[in-house]
């Protein structure tokens, strides 16, 4: 049976890393979120290990400023093993930069893959 939160894991994965500025926090975040060796594929990168994906997180939020923020756009869905979340993210307060989707492979209550998709920017 199917007993995975998928909402919950994955808008703590926004909240509790790819929002998490202080390093340790986000560290503790991805130990209880990730499985011990998972992967994170972004659209032209891919990393393995929590280390990595805490480091791709910071290394995010450095380059964006200290008001940027990833947002859950609506509820994550899932079944069997695969959760979707759809995000906006952009300064706080400010318009939106850019929006996707976290594609999750779930394994034992845990994040083992994590696919970044990014929407086509309309300009």
């Amino acid at each position: 049976m199917d007993t995975a939160d998928y909402d919950r894991l994955l808008r703590a994965n926004i909240q509790r890393v790819f929002n998490e500025r202080d390093s340790a926090k986000r560290a503790l975040a991805i130990e209880e979120l990730f499985v011990a060796d998972p992967v994170l594929y972004e659209p032209d990168n891919t990393v393995t290990g929590r280390a990595a994906i805490s480091m791709v997180a910071g290394r995010l939020l450095e380059q964006f400023g200290p008001t940027f923020l990833f947002r859950p756009d609506g509820v994550a869905v899932g079944h069997h093993g695969l959760a979707i979340l759809r995000w906006t993210a952009g300064p706080d307060g400010g318009p939106v930069a850019v929006t996707g989707t976290d594609a999750a492979e779930i394994v034992e209550g845990r994040i083992a893959r994590l696919w970044v998709l990014l929407n086509p920017t309309t300009e």
